[in-house]
């Protein structure tokens, strides 16, 4: 886990099925002006996953855990992909814990995945390697793939495993819960949803499907953008970003 030596507000940023890498630009961006803690979920990277963490559920209520313990209230949930599907389920945990010191005060999904959106179906990518599922996930997949370094078989056994604690999470149903969608209505903080305009793996229909399900919140297309806006379109995603964190 990592956490800045900043004392302004909380931010939690959980990471995709990329790993912990996919969101470390976001982690330096956010730790020059906030506090911030970057878990890694449970089995990524070479992590342990205990038996008690066995689904995505799971892993949020280890991270609203987390929480308490630093004695956090009111933080800033950021997630990209799966890492969005835990933010939303942190949210909806939070919201039912009556009487209880509320853990999340807002919460940013970008391209997030974790619901069931009639007629905009979550694509499969599972068993895809980096340079098969690139047609998916980035709006200039020529540009992603010749910045690609050559894999190594620590990188590549880092990517398999990250794949299998992926699909021990959220392989069935895949990469979704059944009845989350209906279950944002419950939440009662600020939401944004960016989405890049070329996702094809949750496509922006189904981001705005998703973030209009929760009652307070907007959606944020970036154009020429992908399943990680973040990285393809940095200075667009970090400005909505800020705007929102600023608004309190």
């Amino acid at each position: 886990m990592t956490s800045s030596p900043s004392s302004g507000f909380p931010v939690l940023v959980v990471h995709g099925g990329g790993g912990p890498a996919t969101v470390a630009p976001l982690v330096a961006h956010l730790a020059a002006r906030h506090r911030v803690l970057a878990p890694t979920i449970p089995g990524f990277d070479g992590t342990t996953r205990r038996d008690a963490i066995r689904s995505v559920d799971d892993v949020a209520a280890a991270f609203l855990d987390l929480l308490a313990e630093e004695g956090l209230e009111r933080v800033a949930v950021v997630g990209s992909s799966v890492g969005g599907w835990v933010a939303s389920a942190m949210a909806v945990q939070d919201a039912g814990r009556v009487g209880q010191v509320g853990r999340v005060g807002r919460v940013v999904l970008i391209d997030a995945v974790g619901v069931d959106v009639p007629d905009e179906p979550i694509r499969d990518v599972a068993g895809l390697d980096p340079r098969s599922l690139a047609p998916f996930s980035w709006h200039d997949p020529d540009r992603f793939l010749a910045s690609l370094p050559a894999p190594t078989p620590e990188s590549l056994q880092r990517f398999q495993g990250n794949q299998a604690a992926l699909h021990a999470l959220a392989g069935d149903p895949y990469m979704h819960d059944p009845g989350l969608l209906e279950r944002l209505s419950t939440v009662r903080v600020p939401v944004l949803g960016i989405w890049g305009a070329s996702d094809r793996v949750t496509t922006p229909a189904y981001g705005r499907a998703m973030t209009a399900a929760f009652p307070g919140s907007r959606f944020e297309a970036v154009a020429e953008a992908g399943h990680l806006p973040h990285l393809e379109q940095p200075e667009r995603v970090l400005a909505l970003l800020d705007a929102f964190l600023a608004e309190g």
